[in-house]
């Protein structure tokens, strides 16, 4: 039987045509190692018929995403979970179908999902600090909120939100958000956001043994990653896999040698060396 991060591998081989909601659900393996992906697929396709039910023959594509964004957040209720946004469940796919609950990322996958079922085109857009989608629009494509029921943002609260939720851009004199913020984040992408996300939730929780299942596949995804290969190392000597965590350190030092913490993870591995003959 393949492991969570062979069938993720698998899923990856198809490059930009990975299926993003089959990869979604094998994130959510490290919480439920025997989910079944079959009943949180044929959700997402009957939202996907109830969404092409309510089209109107020969609508165009800003009509088409309006009914898209009516069936999720008003119809079917699907919204942010502003109480318990640090919960893990809200970046299960199946959880957040289920529960009708996610965070700003895991509602945008229901949302591209859908609507590429239903023939609606809908893109990420890795925003700093809140992931946001993009849809057809009347005047252009426009700007949409999963986490706040879909609401379009106009340029003016994007450079809001902007100032708000990302420190590197504070107190700077903006009048329009960079164009590259705003282009659609491929599948790959998306993925690795999702896992970060997780890392940091399951690291706050104490919980070391799924912080690193995620990183792993994060390392599946970049393999040559320094940030990626420093955190799972770390992750490993919290374990006291020394071993592991030793690989992973040299490997940072082999791939990231002008890297400003190069000092301290040489140190970290020194020490890892002197502990391992008395350590398992």
């Amino acid at each position: 039987m393949q492991t969570v991060r062979e069938r993720f591998a698998t899923l990856l081989a198809a490059g930009v045509r990975v299926d993003l909601a089959r990869a979604a659900l094998e994130i959510a393996r490290i919480a439920y190692p025997r989910l079944d992906p079959l009943p949180a697929l044929a959700e997402l396709d009957c939202l996907a018929d109830t969404v092409r039910a309510h089209i109107p023959r020969g609508a165009d594509a800003t009509t088409r995403a309006d009914v898209l964004l009516d069936v999720l957040f008003d119809r079917e209720g699907f919204r942010g979970n502003q109480a318990e946004y640090y919960d893990p469940r809200n970046s299960f796919l199946n959880d957040v179908l289920a529960r009708r609950l996610g965070i700003p990322i895991s509602l945008a996958v229901v949302l591209i999902e859908v609507g590429r079922r239903a023939g609606v085109t809908v893109s990420g857009i890795g925003f700093p600090g809140h992931f946001l989608a993009q849809v057809a629009g009347p005047t252009g494509p426009r700007v949409v909120d999963p986490f706040d029921g879909g609401i379009a943002l106009s340029e003016g609260d994007l450079v809001e939100r902007l100032r708000a939720l990302s420190p590197d851009w504070r107190g700077q004199q903006l009048r329009a958000v960079p164009p590259e913020l705003l282009q659609p984040a491929p599948p790959r992408a998306i993925l690795a956001r999702m896992l970060r996300n997780l890392v940091h939730v399951w690291q706050d929780r104490g919980d070391v043994v799924s912080a690193l299942a995620a990183a792993d596949l994060l390392l599946v995804l970049s393999p040559d990653s320094p940030e990626e290969l420093r955190l799972r190392g770390i992750l490993y000597a919290q374990l006291e896999c020394f071993a592991a965590a030793a690989a992973d350190f040299r490997r940072y030092l082999a791939v990231a040698p002008d890297a400003v913490d190069a000092a301290e993870v040489a140190d970290r591995l020194a020490r890892l060396h002197d502990a391992t003959p008395t350590l398992h």
